[in-house]
C-alpha cells in the first residue's frame, strides 16, 4: 500500500524540500505544484535540491490566489500527474508546503491500508457549516465571483451587492449538492480518478470556477457523487482562530502536536527548527501511537481563543483594550461596595476590617482624595490617592486596584457625595456586590447639625443623586448582586443584613455576630425627617421613619432568621 502526496507550495521552499525528501525516501511518491508567482531563481533552486529523488515530480504551474479557481486547477493537474506516473498509489493526500508529518510515513500507509475504500475529506452541507467568515455560505454557490476578494475588494463587494439587488441566482448543476470543508484531504485512487474522468467534469469546472473559495467546495461536493465510503474529517491537523486565520505552530508546540496523535499538521513556522528536527527523524525512532484524535487538544485551542478574545478578567493594557461588550469580566475578582453603612454606624470601616480580617477602604471616589485602607496615600501598583489622576479614568483606577490586589477581597464605601462617573461601570460589572441603605445620608446630615435651610438644600441634592444611583443600579437587571434597603427598613433590624453579608464574605461555617458595630445616636432623627417634609423636601428614599417614638434599632433574632432562611 503506497500513499502519494500532492504538495501545493509557494513559500519557505527549503522546508517543503525537506518534507518532500522525507516522504520520497520512505517510498512515497510526491507531486509538487509550485505557485506560478514564485520567482524563477527560487523555482530552479527547488528543482535542483530535489533532482536526486526519482519519485518526485513537478506539475504544471498555475497562479494560486486565495479564494480563486487557480488553486483547484493546480490540484487537478497534480492529481492527474500522480495517477499517471505512479500506478501503485492507493491513497492520495493533499498537503501544503507548510505541512509537517507528525508520524512515520509507513505508519500512515499501514493505517490507510486497513481502510482501502475510505475517503477522508471534510464534507458538509452549507446548512451544517458554522465556521464561514464574511457572511457568505450558501451565496457562494448561487452568485458569481469573478473578482479577487484580496486584490479587488471594492469590485468584489460591489458585484455581490449588484447581484443581490437584481436577484441573480446561478443554476447549480443537476444532481450535485454543494458541500464545504477543509481543503486538505486524503482520497482513494478510485474516487480521485472518477472525479478527474467524470463525463460532466467540464460542466462542474465551469460552475466552480466562479464559486467563492472553490478549493473548499469542489472536491468536497464531487466526492459525494463518486465515493464508496466517506469519513467527513481531515487527517491534517489544522486549527483556525476566531477570524478564520490558521494557527501557526512553533517549537514550543512540540508536546501539543505529539499529544494529538495526528499524522500531518499545518501550519508550521518555517523557523521552527526543533519541530522539523524531531518529526523528520528516521522511522525507527518513532513508536506506534493511537488513532489520530485532534479533539484531545481542542480544549487548549478553545482556551487560547477565549484568552485572545477576552484576555484575563480585569486586565487592561496597551496591547489589549477591548471594546465595550467584549471585555468578559470587567474586573479581576469579586469586590464589595457599601453605600450608606458608614453613615449609620460609627467606625464602620474599622469594625468591618476587624470582622473580616482584611483591609477595608473608605470612600475611594471621595471628591478630595481616594481614601485607601489605613490612610495610605499609595496603593498596590503605585496607585496614588490623587483625585485628579483617579478622575481622569475612574474605570481604569478601579480595575487597576482590583487587579493589583488579587487574592485579597477589596471592600470600599460609596455614596451620593462621591464622584459618580464610576457608577455605570459598577452597575454592569458582575464582580461587584453592592449593598446600599437608601437615605442613609440623612443620618449624617442630622448628626452634623447646622443651619436647617442649608441641610434641606443638601438633603434635596443628595436625594436627587441617590435616586439616579438607584435607577442606574436597577436598570442593570442584576438584582441577585444588588441589595437596596430603605433606611427605615434597615433600622428595624440592622444586624441581620450585616450577618448575612459577613457570612458571604468570610470563608468557613456560618457564624453569628459576636461584636456588632455601634449604631450612632438617633434620638430626634424622626423629628429631623419631619422638619424636612415641613420645609417642602420629601425624603422618599428613607422609608417610614416614626415621628414621636425614638428611633431605636430592634433585633428580631438575626441568627435565628438566618438559620430559618438557610434551612428553607
Amino acid at each position: 500500500m503506497t500513499v502519494g502526496y500532492i504538495m501545493l507550495c509557494h513559500t519557505a521552499l527549503h522546508r517543503a524540500a525537506q518534507v518532500a525528501t522525507h516522504w520520497a525516501e520512505s517510498g512515497s511518491p510526491v507531486v509538487i505544484h509550485l505557485d506560478a508567482r514564485v520567482r524563477g531563481a527560487q523555482a530552479e533552486r527547488l528543482s535542483a535540491d530535489l533532482a536526486v529523488c526519482d519519485t518526485i515530480r513537478f506539475s504544471p504551474r498555475h497562479a494560486c490566489e486565495w479564494g480563486m479557481w487557480g488553486m483547484v486547477e493546480a490540484t487537478l493537474d497534480a492529481a492527474r500527474l500522480m495517477l499517471e506516473q505512479f500506478p501503485g498509489v492507493r491513497h492520495i493526500c493533499l498537503v501544503s508546503g507548510s505541512c509537517l508529518p507528525l508520524r512515520p510515513p509507513q505508519e500512515f500507509a499501514d493505517w490507510l491500508a486497513g481502510q482501502p475504500e475510505t475517503d477522508f475529506i471534510e464534507s458538509v452541507t452549507t446548512a451544517d457549516v458554522g465556521w464561514t467568515m464574511g457572511g457568505l455560505d450558501a451565496e457562494r454557490f448561487t452568485l458569481r465571483f469573478p473578482f479577487s476578494w484580496r486584490r479587488h475588494r471594492r469590485l468584489f463587494d460591489g458585484y455581490v451587492r449588484l447581484q443581490r439587488r437584481l436577484h441573480i441566482r446561478r443554476h447549480i448543476p443537476e444532481g450535485m449538492v454543494p458541500h464545504m470543508g477543509s481543503q486538505w484531504w486524503c482520497l482513494t485512487r478510485q474516487t480521485l480518478a472518477a472525479i478527474l474522468d467524470d463525463p460532466r467534469r467540464a460542466e462542474f469546472d465551469r460552475y466552480f470556477s466562479r464559486v467563492w473559495i472553490p478549493d473548499e467546495s469542489y472536491f468536497q461536493s464531487l466526492v459525494r457523487l463518486h465515493a464508496r465510503r466517506v469519513e467527513s474529517r481531515s487527517l491534517t491537523l489544522s486549527k483556525f482562530d476566531h477570524q478564520g486565520k490558521p494557527h501557526v505552530f512553533y517549537d514550543d508546540h512540540l508536546q501539543l502536536l505529539r499529544r494529538s496523535d495526528c499524522f500531518i499538521a499545518r501550519k508550521i513556522w518555517p523557523q521552527a527548527n526543533r519541530l522539523y528536527r524531531e518529526f523528520l527523524k528516521p522511522e525507527a525512532e518513532a513508536a506506534p501511537r493511537a488513532e489520530p484524535n485532534p479533539g484531545k487538544i481542542d480544549r487548549l485551542f478553545s482556551r487560547a481563543a477565549e484568552r485572545r478574545l477576552r484576555g484575563r478578567p480585569g486586565l487592561y493594557m496597551q496591547s489589549r483594550f477591548p471594546a465595550r461588550g467584549r471585555e468578559g469580566a470587567l474586573t479581576a475578582q469579586p469586590y464589595t461596595v457599601f453605600a450608606g453603612y458608614d453613615d449609620v454606624f460609627d467606625g464602620f470601616e474599622s469594625w468591618l476590617s476587624k470582622s473580616l480580617g482584611a483591609r477595608v477602604h473608605g470612600h475611594l471616589f471621595a471628591p478630595e482624595r481616594a481614601e485607601f485602607a489605613g490612610g495610605e496615600t499609595i496603593w498596590n501598583g503605585c496607585l496614588t490617592d490623587s483625585a485628579a489622576l483617579r478622575d481622569y479614568d475612574p474605570q481604569r483606577f478601579l480595575t487597576s486596584l482590583i487587579w493589583n490586589s488579587r487574592g485579597e477581597r477589596q471592600t470600599f464605601q460609596f455614596g451620593p457625595r462621591d464622584h459618580q462617573d464610576i457608577l455605570p461601570f459598577l452597575a454592569r460589572d458582575p464582580h461587584a456586590r453592592i449593598c446600599m441603605i437608601s437615605g442613609a445620608w440623612a443620618v449624617r446630615l442630622f448628626r452634623q447639625g447646622g443651619d436647617f435651610e442649608s441641610q434641606r438644600r443638601e438633603a434635596a441634592r443628595l436625594q436627587k443623586i441617590e435616586t439616579a444611583m438607584i435607577d442606574r443600579l436597577r436598570a442593570a437587571q442584576m438584582p441577585a448582586r444588588i441589595d437596596i434597603r430603605p433606611l427605615a427598613e434597615f433600622l428595624e433590624d440592622p444586624f441581620e443584613p450585616l450577618e448575612l453579608l459577613l457570612n458571604e464574605l468570610r470563608p468557613g461555617p456560618i457564624r453569628a455576630l459576636s461584636e456588632p458595630p455601634r449604631l450612632g445616636e438617633m434620638a430626634g432623627f424622626g423629628r429631623f425627617v419631619q422638619n424636612l417634609r415641613n420645609q417642602g423636601m420629601k425624603p422618599v428614599l428613607l422609608g417610614d421613619i416614626p415621628l414621636d417614638e425614638p428611633v431605636t434599632p430592634g433585633r428580631r433574632g438575626a441568627r435565628s432568621r438566618l438559620t430559618e432562611e438557610r434551612g428553607s
